[in-house]
């Protein structure tokens, strides 16, 4: 096939596009002029859409026949500041597309370019999703709710995201669970505010504190078996007003992340009951509260075997690397993978001879734009293999 010849010839309009949307970055559900680009960009390729999940939108490309295949990016930015120096570095403070995004939302568009001019070939349809607030509240489950893997019913969803740690020029492909599942936790330790020469007098919250935060390493060091793999930290503690005053109150914040529905459960269950026995025992009170974050992310055996083969059909064997361990980092396509068989898988956008090493999230993050027609090569191919196989 000539995808990534196409792709190829729109190198240039591609990055084009990757730096518009670099210099102006919009946090979740403040995405309007992002929004508002892409449908401009949609309408100039005759393409159908609407608005979902306030700035979110779903447009479709209709072939033949119902069949339909779903394509996904994410749309929004971060809140940090942008230190690189380049032409097309973020013009808005304090606001960074380092993430990743702006690539994603531009693979998509080439991808649709290259469906859009093959659409009577197309034995059904493609529908492509731009999610807002990613990073924060996952917009894809406002979207499933509003109803966008219906009419037409969607099949299958498909995703990717740049990977600083793979060079560019190749993909990682995971099977079953690709990220992992999180659950955010806040914990206030009550106890009874004193004087700090007569700690006697009262019950210290910061002594109960640091017993809590011991005892729950220990539900990963010596309750989860060693080849599990199960994340917890405490990101956040406060408590206190002066040297010589026991508080009344200490405030503890974390995450625990997890790789399956039964580790879940069994954490968040445990956790209560760590926090609740040892507050209790040294005389004190908890109030704990868990909240589902998303979901694990779970790669579909066929839609694997589809991207491998597909992916085979562009690159080469050696490019393809087979991932080994999955992420414990959250990824919100998990609310699609639970929903539609799907795959979501990495693509290399690392240049350690153009200096592009940077993680993703730092201030320095950067990607190699030679990774934009490689991208939307193998999204258009793959709907195409999928509706067309």
């Amino acid at each position: 096939m000539y995808f990534y010849e196409k792709a190829l010839e729109d190198k240039e309009l591609l990055s084009k596009i990757r730096r518009e949307f670099h210099q102006y970055p919009e946090l979740g559900f403040e995405e309007y002029e992002t929004s508002k680009k892409i449908k401009q960009y949609l309408n100039d390729l005759g393409i159908e859409h609407k608005s979902v999940a306030k700035t979110g939108i779903k447009a479709i490309i209709r072939g033949k026949g119902t069949k339909t295949v779903a394509l996904r990016a994410d749309m929004d930015a971060l809140p940090m500041q942008d230190k690189k120096e380049c032409d097309y570095k973020s013009k808005i403070t304090g606001k960074m597309h380092a993430c990743g995004h702006d690539a994603h939302m531009t693979i998509l568009l080439g991808a649709a370019k290259i469906l859009k001019s093959i659409e009577k070939e197309l034995n059904g349809n493609v529908v492509l999703f731009l999610e807002p607030a990613e990073e924060t509240v996952g917009g894809s489950r406002y979207m499933i709710e509003e109803g966008v893997l219906e009419n037409p019913h969607v099949d299958a969803v498909i995703g990717l995201h740049v990977d600083d740690g793979l060079e560019c020029g190749t993909i990682g492909i995971k099977s079953g669970i690709v990220n992992a599942a999180s659950n955010t936790f806040t914990i206030k330790i009550k106890g009874k505010g004193a004087h700090g020469a007569y700690p006697h007098m009262g019950i210290d919250p910061i002594v109960m504190s640091c017993n809590v935060i011991n005892t729950l390493q220990t539900l990963v060091s010596r309750e989860t078996s060693p080849t599990d793999s199960v994340a917890l930290t405490i990101g956040s503690i406060h408590g206190g007003t002066a040297e010589n005053i026991i508080p009344e109150e200490v405030e503890i914040k974390g995450t625990v992340r997890t790789l399956s529905s039964s580790h879940r459960q069994v954490m968040k269950k445990r956790l209560r009951e760590v926090v609740e026995g040892v507050t209790s025992t040294l005389r004190g009170e908890a109030e704990i509260d868990i909240v589902d974050g998303y979901p694990c992310l779970t790669n579909d055996d066929s839609m694997v075997k589809l991207l491998q083969d597909t992916a085979s059909e562009i690159m080469q064997k050696d490019k393809i690397i087979n991932l080994e361990h999955p992420s414990l980092a959250v990824e919100s396509f998990a609310y699609f993978s639970t929903e539609r068989p799907s795959v979501f898988y990495s693509l290399g956008c690392r240049s350690e001879e153009k200096g592009i090493i940077h993680p993703l999230h730092n201030s320095l993050f950067d990607i190699d734009e030679d990774c934009l027609p490689l991208g939307a090569a193998l999204q258009a191919l793959l709907a195409y293999r999928f509706l067309n196989c």
